[in-house]
């Protein structure tokens, strides 16, 4: 019988201090966290060699980016193109059918297309952030070219992607092959004004019956790879497709999810084509550099051939692929909600909404169980109780870190705001690490050095690698219950925290099977490995959320503070990058000295981006660099009172300047109108007068969210406007009158009626329904906006009201008649001139003037 040894303290602390970690492991685990979102950052920007007219004869049926470069080149040399602009109307739309003549007389003999100029006038009624508005456009111009399908039905796939369009047309063109289903392209001429030509389109041209499905494209950036955000909805066997076509994936159901809940202040065509159309299509987006979106900037200079290279690919195999595909004209096509996502590009993964429960659940109980099995191999001797006491600690302090992290972000988010150092992260995205991502990270260490200290067990059987890697499974319980709310909620981004649990139950696996949970520092070694796919996951897919949601806060408004914004997606990536890798934190034999190296990082951080030039937010072209503009959109604006019998009473003009971000006020009367003050508009005296302040608005969301800021100016120069003049009234019951009004002039504009008190609005000969009023400043106002694309003709405006008690002239209606004149130049008179020319060069002045007639009936 071997004698028992008799094991003395001094022994038990020998044997735990034999599984601490030394200080430099800590700096080597940063390491990896910082090479591994190096590596996805990377991943993610690499594209495909793009392929020149030399490559024709290898692969005729491929897209040639040069080709197609060719071709964009010209229609950005002929430069802005608004709607109803003898740019737009003219001569880009001449470009466009002297190409498709082109591309017509090459085709191959076995083809057949179809070319039609449709020019379509309608309304509908949309919302955005719940505020309501009715579109109305008038000789809106659409190119539309159908090319035939082999079999002879008619179920048709639509593509509306400008971009890459034209090649995809002309290599299709060109084959020998024809699609086994007819392809619709449509060259969109007002697709920048509320989604208008889609509409027009899709519920008035007769080919838009045969539509099946979509292909949409649209860009809140100017590069890199384009992203799937929307599919369906609930038509998976669009992913099926997808999956099967598409060289280099990116994808993510959250971006259709961020979508959907408004966090992007944008609209795109897939609505129009599934609310009214009811057609399912796939809609994608170009996300890189959206500081360049709608700038002087969102030109061929800052785009690349490599770019146009793979969205071309993608789309012309996916093109290729919905029009050869039985599911397109298919009657009992597959329906239900998908979870999608690519791996870095590399790989997607894709399955339905009932599978995805099946799958959060089964992965968040084995994430639980396996490692309870590790533990139960060779350690009976070890107290069950110890091990949960050691899982209660891990979750709760990723619970409690996660918690003081946003509480540590954002009140240095807050403070930051507070002394006017807002958005130093704008240009410079990697001061964000020092500036919320290391206090984050001081947060989870504070609280496991708290717990460590007053809540950690002396009495435990467990050494310091057993009780890291029962604090681990706290960390899994913790994923594991953000997995299984998020999909117990509907929301299908529950596959985030489950991508992290799969990886680490790998891990759990591996080492319970190979029974390295006893070693010293195997099992370390184990959960590294299958760690490096998961930062590599998780690090990519914050970089993709701070390469979106970054430029947004140059266009988020002023109102709302773009540090907590940051701050939180700050600490929610850390956590997502980290979470695994700090309860590691407990073997340190000296935390002290990391956290105040890392305390040292983010006081230095702040003094960079407070004191330094790199804390500047924004940059022009003239450093070399990809420029970051500030956005600034003016409007030299004449207003027209007049009296309840249609009299002139009164005018005034200025300029209102709409606050785009958080520093827009501070630009302005620092650079612009030095030593004057800008009057918020909902300070005006007329602000309280009238209907929607007597505000030049032209699309109402932006206006309605956003600050906007009023400076008296001298008259402005137009030669045109649009007009309203009211024709008279009939009485069509006791309480209901019908005005009359004939609407003249063919230039962008907008409309807003205001009933007054004891009035309703019950119909108008815009639509055979009257949507919901907006709100601003006290009143409540129809909104109604209005493109012209070619001239027309006069045309009248009915407008019925009701009313309980009889009314006077100027008792019922309050009407503002805005004019809008966009890259109107000649308009422009000197003062103007002088107020933009003060502009810094880092900031983009987007001017215009403006009419706006206010009349009381």
């Amino acid at each position: 019988m071997a004698p028992k040894r008799v094991r003395f303290k001094e022994d038990e602390v020998r044997m735990q201090n034999l599984h601490e970690l030394s200080p430099n492991s800590v700096y080597a685990a940063v390491l990896i966290v910082f090479g591994c979102g190096l590596v996805a950052g990377y991943l993610s920007t690499r594209l495909p060699a793009a392929l020149t007219v030399a490559d024709l004869e290898r692969t005729p049926s491929a897209f040639i980016a040069e080709r197609a470069w060719a071709s964009l080149k010209t229609l950005n040399d002929i430069g802005p193109k608004p709607t109803g602009s003898q740019a737009n109307e003219v001569m880009a739309h001449e470009f466009l059918l002297k190409e498709l003549d082109g591309i017509v007389g090459s085709a191959h003999a076995n083809q057949q297309i179809e070319l039609d100029r449709q020019t379509v006038s309608g309304a509908f009624s949309t919302s955005l952030l719940n505020t309501s508005l009715t579109s109305v456009y008038r000789n809106v111009q659409n190119v539309v070219v159908r090319l035939a399908g082999d079999e002879g039905d008619k179920a048709a796939l639509l593509v509306n992607c400008q971009l890459v369009m034209l090649e995809v047309l002309r290599v299709l063109s060109r084959r020998h092959q024809r699609t086994r289903h007819p392809v619709v392209f449509l060259f969109n001429g007002a697709e920048e004004t509320m989604l208008q030509a889609a509409h027009g389109f899709i519920t008035q041209h007769p080919w838009a019956d045969d539509v099946r499905a979509f292909l949409n494209l649209e860009s809140s950036g100017s590069g890199g790879k384009e992203v799937l955000f929307q599919a369906g909805p609930h038509h998976p066997w669009l992913i099926d497709l997808y999956a099967r076509a598409i060289r280099h994936p990116f994808a993510q159901t959250v971006g259709e999810e961020i979508f959907q809940l408004g966090l992007i202040p944008s609209n795109t065509d897939f609505r129009i084509f599934r609310d009214y159309g009811e057609v399912p299509g796939m809609d994608f987006a170009h996300i890189a550099n959206g500081y360049r979106y709608h700038t002087r900037y969102d030109s061929m200079d800052f785009l690349s051939l490599e770019v146009l290279q793979r969205t071309g690919d993608n789309i012309l195999s996916l093109t290729r692929a919905l029009a050869d595909s039985d599911e397109l004209a298919a009657q009992d096509r597959s329906t239900g909600g998908t979870v999608f996502f690519d791996f870095l590009g590399l790989t997607f993964v894709h399955y339905s909404v009932a599978e995805g429960r099946i799958i959060n659940a089964t992965v968040a109980l084995l994430a639980l169980l396996v490692p309870l099995i590790g533990f139960a191999r060779g350690r009976r001797s070890v107290a069950y109780r110890d091990i949960l006491r050691e899982v209660l600690f891990g979750l709760v302090a990723t619970t409690v870190g996660a918690i003081f992290s946003i509480i540590a972000c954002t009140t240095i988010a807050r403070q930051l705001d507070f002394v006017g150092k807002t958005m130093t992260w704008y240009t410079n995205t990697y001061l964000i690490v020092g500036l919320y991502c290391c206090p984050a990270l001081l947060a989870h260490c504070f609280v496991y050095m708290f717990l460590n200290t007053f809540f950690s067990n002396s009495k435990s059987e467990l050494t310091l690698g057993q009780m890291t890697q029962a604090r681990l499974g706290g960390v899994n319980i913790f994923w594991s219950i953000i997995a299984l709310a998020s999909t117990m909620a509907g929301y299908r981004s529950g596959y985030i925290p489950m991508v992290l649990l799969v990886f680490s139950l790998a891990s759990s696996t591996v080492n319970a099977i190979l029974n390295m949970g006893r070693t010293r520092r195997g099992w370390i070694t184990v959960h590294l490995v299958f760690q490096l796919p998961a930062l590599l996951w998780s690090t990519n897919f914050y970089l993709v959320l701070v390469q979106l949601f970054v430029p947004i806060t140059g266009r988020f408004g002023g109102a709302r503070n773009p540090e907590v914004f940051i701050s939180l997606l700050a600490a929610t990536g850390t956590l997502l990058c980290c979470s695994f890798l700090i309860p590691f934190i407990g073997q340190l034999r000296s935390t002290m000295n990391f956290t105040a190296k890392l305390s040292a990082v983010t006081v230095l951080t702040i003094l960079v981006a407070c004191l330094s030039p790199l804390g500047f937010p924004y940059r022009d072209e003239s450093t070399g660099s990809a420029p970051t503009p500030q956005r600034h959109y003016v409007t030299h604006t004449f207003r027209v009172f007049h009296d309840e019998w249609g009299l002139y009473k009164s005018s005034d003009s200025g300029y209102m300047f709409e606050e785009m971000d958080r520093n827009t006020r501070q630009t302005i009367e620092e650079f612009v109108v030095p030593g004057q003050t800008l009057t918020p508009l909902r300070q005006l005296e007329s602000c309280q007068k009238e209907l929607f302040c007597a505000a030049p608005f032209y699309s109402l969301w932006h206006q309605m969210r956003f600050n906007n800021y009023w400076l008296p100016g001298p008259e402005p120069a137009f030669d045109n406007m649009v007009t309203m003049a009211y024709l008279g009234t009939e009485q069509l019951t006791e309480h209901t009158q019908r005005l009359t009004f004939a609407m003249d002039a063919s230039i962008q504009s907008s409309i807003i009626i205001g009933p007054k008190e004891g009035v309703r609005l019950v119909g108008w000969s815009l639509l055979d329904h009257v949507p919901p009023p907006a709100k601003y400043a006290g009143r409540e106002g129809h909104f109604v906006f209005i493109t012209h694309g070619l001239p027309g003709p006069t045309w009248n405006v009915t407008i019925d009201v009701h009313h309980d008690q009889p009314k006077d002239n100027g008792q019922l209606l309050d009407i503002v008649v805005t004019t809008k004149f966009w890259e109107y130049h000649h308009m422009h008179t000197a003062e103007f001139e002088d107020l933009l020319a003060q502009f810094p060069p880092w900031a983009h002045a987007i001017p215009s003037v403006a009419v706006v007639s206010v009349f009381s009936l």
